[in-house]
């Protein structure tokens, strides 16, 4: 069920302001017909997140259309003219450019990026937020980025590190297809991480978009001779603090409109 300022919603009175069919009415659903509780302080955060989690599968099916490739942190790569590469094989913003230059920059020049399912997802994350957000916050929230994976995550997307057990799994949640007789010498292929879009379908960088059974004979494909454990999609997802990012992103837009 949802909860609003402590009353259960009745979705009749705004399930309407989405799309037959959309992600939205998808997400409103599931929440309101769920022995979950999904409790928010205002209509507004609850809207911020159905945002936020159309824009994730949105940004999601976006990196699938460009031209970055699948590969291992030893070889990933990156334009240099916006990011320097780490040892570990990661990207930090370049000093002197601003963050959301840096992130609309791996779609525009897609090809001259290749890096590794969690760094696709944090990749992901930051391109939706930016669409939300514009250039002048994103720039103020985040002004350095480093792409690599949970380790080096920033505060505010700190909870998509963790895969925790859920009542229910929506569109734009991290899921993880877990793989565990990878062939050693595949370690890249021990599991996928992956945005879930809609109906049964995810996104998982240098695999595409497929539904479950596509993703794990994908990853059946890098297992040791003779394994005997296929790969599997864990029971887990991992979520952005979606209330917190609504707030910074309404006193944003406060402070905007009292200045003015």
């Amino acid at each position: 069920m949802i909860i609003i300022s402590s009353n259960i919603a009745k979705v009749d009175t705004f399930i309407n302001e989405y799309k037959p069919n959309g992600i939205e009415r998808d997400i409103i659903t599931k929440m309101d017909l769920s022995k979950e509780r999904y409790e928010y302080n205002s209509l507004n955060q609850l809207q911020f997140e159905l945002k936020l989690r159309k824009n994730i599968v949105i940004a999601a099916i976006r990196l699938n259309e460009d031209d970055m490739s699948f590969t291992t942190f030893r070889k990933s790569m990156c334009n240099l003219d916006y990011w320097d590469r780490t040892e570990e094989g990661g990207f930090i913003l370049k000093k002197g450019i601003t963050p959301s230059a840096a992130i609309e920059d791996i779609s525009i020049n897609s090809s001259e990026y290749g890096t590794e399912c969690a760094t696709a997802m944090i990749i992901i994350y930051y391109q939706a937020l930016l669409n939300i957000f514009g250039e002048k916050l994103f720039n103020e929230l985040f002004p350095e980025i480093q792409l690599m994976n949970w380790h080096y995550i920033d505060n505010l997307l700190e909870d998509a590190g963790y895969l925790e057990k859920r009542s229910d799994y929506l569109p734009g949640d991290r899921r993880y297809f877990y793989n565990p007789d990878v062939n050693p010498v595949k370690p890249e292929w021990q599991g996928e991480n992956v945005i879930e879009l809609a109906n049964g379908i995810y996104f998982g960088h240098g695999i595409g978009i497929g539904n479950a059974e596509e993703i794990i004979s994908e990853l059946n494909k890098f297992r040791i001779e003779d394994a005997k454990e296929a790969a599997y999609l864990l029971d887990t997802a991992a979520r952005l603090d979606f209330k917190n990012l609504a707030d910074i992103y309404y006193k944003s837009l406060s402070t905007s409109t009292n200045k003015n």
